[in-house]
């Protein structure tokens, strides 16, 4: 059975390219966090206060959805990787990826994205 090698058909990254960026954001995945992790983040008291109160939920609740809520943000910055370094792909024509302030850029063309 023959393979069609770009069903994907995007000119700016093969499917195994982009099969292997896939995999490796999968990989990046947060799905639980320990004690260290968890008190890495500043939690505001005042919030879970008014949590509390609000939504009438136990200290053990309160922690459980602060834990998902740190799970969510990571993954949502996994997938904001996603998007940026699926840029260095395109490559050719003086684009680059830069480390901070853009997704992409060409200073021969003087864009900037």
């Amino acid at each position: 059975m023959h393979q069609d090698k770009n069903k994907y058909n995007l000119n700016f990254i093969s499917d195994i390219n982009l099969l292997n960026h896939v995999k490796q954001t999968v990989k990046e995945y947060s799905f639980a966090i320990d004690l260290k992790k968890f008190n890495k983040n500043i939690v505001d008291p005042i919030k879970l206060t008014f949590d509390k109160l609000i939504y009438k939920k136990t200290i053990p609740e309160l922690i459980d959805s602060e834990v998902i809520r740190q799970i969510d943000k990571s993954n949502n910055n996994t997938i904001g990787y996603f998007h940026q370094n699926i840029f260095k792909y395109i490559g050719g024509n003086n684009w680059t990826v830069p480390k901070n302030g853009f997704d992409i850029i060409n200073t021969t063309q003087k864009i900037f994205v």
